[in-house]
């Protein structure tokens, strides 16, 4: 459960980010708000998206770096007919290009070239660093910038409408109310851009909402007003027993874990970070299987 009010604020805070804040804007709320340096996020939400956004306050913050390759999720409206320079509303438009001759069958099977195990080129505009600096103030200062492609995993990626629509200039365009569901790091903007790209007509995103994280939805999410009136935090403990498979060891073995000693360890089902837990229910580290034994990666105890 979840403690509210909470004088020790250690722990996960998951936020329902409005429009027009970054990632950042919101950090430096939950710092006033939690009243500590100690804040950081799960994954960065682009200024114009809304939705939820995992926050990490004091040592929960050392969680975060693995919260963030969990499944993420997402319903948006992608608009055929028109590229940006950013592959988002917030972008000058590049190009436009009816799309009203565009038949749902070619949609589909575009959309389905996109799903799965793919390589993606992230957005120019991303945040991404290259030799030292952000890859969006490299374009805003008229830089070319060339993204390598990453590989992503786009589990679902289904198209719910399509609307027929006319753009400010006139031209037919056709927005598709859209939801993704995908590992971390996969740009929708991206999703957008390419799937324009593949029906000869361009594309961008023109609203996103992320309505998941892991395992935190929407119906975990409170906004910064709420946070501010009862800060709700999600205790380190039960935050790694939802997000982690779970591994209970005796005494004598959290006191060697304790002391960095890389016990044995029997196979979690999944790869990925375990969460271990002591007598009296005590989080105590998340570890990874290494050679049977176990490697700590965060201690807590």
């Amino acid at each position: 459960m979840a403690r509210k009010g909470t004088q020790e604020p250690g722990g996960l805070v998951v936020v329902d980010k409005p429009a027009g804040f970054t990632s950042h804007d919101v950090v430096a709320k939950m710092r006033g708000i939690a009243r500590t340096r100690r804040v950081g996020h799960a994954g960065t939400l682009d200024p114009m998206a809304t939705g939820v956004l995992v926050l990490g306050i004091e040592k929960a913050t050392r969680l975060l770096g693995h919260l963030a390759l969990t499944e993420k999720e997402y319903v948006g409206t992608i608009r055929l007919g028109q590229n940006t320079v950013t592959d988002d509303a917030e972008g000058e438009i590049t190009s436009s290009t009816p799309a009203d001759g565009i038949a749902r069958e070619a949609i589909d099977d575009g959309v389905a070239k996109l799903t799965g195990d793919i390589l993606q080129v992230p957005s120019k505009v991303s945040a991404i660093k290259i030799d030292g600096r952000r890859s969006y103030a490299r374009v805003r200062e008229g830089e070319e910038v060339e993204l390598a492609a990453r590989p992503v995993t786009v589990s679902s990626f289904t198209v719910h409408d399509v609307r027929a629509e006319s753009a400010e200039d006139g031209t037919p365009v056709l927005d598709l109310l859209v939801s993704v569901v995908c590992s971390s790091g996969t740009y929708i903007r991206a999703l957008a851009r390419d799937l324009g790209a593949g029906l000869g007509v361009g594309g961008h995103l023109t609203a996103l909402r992320r309505t998941r994280v892991g395992p935190y939805g929407l119906d975990a999410a409170r906004t910064l007003e709420q946070h501010q009136e009862s800060l709700t935090v999600v205790p380190v403990g039960e935050a790694a027993a939802v997000a982690f498979p779970r591994w209970d060891v005796d005494e004598r073995q959290a006191r060697l874990l304790a002391n960095g000693v890389r016990i044995a360890m029997p196979p979690s089902g999944r790869p990925g970070p375990v969460a271990v837990f002591g007598p009296g229910d005590r989080f105590l580290a998340l570890v990874e299987e290494q050679g049977g034994r176990a490697r700590s990666l965060a201690v807590f105890a």
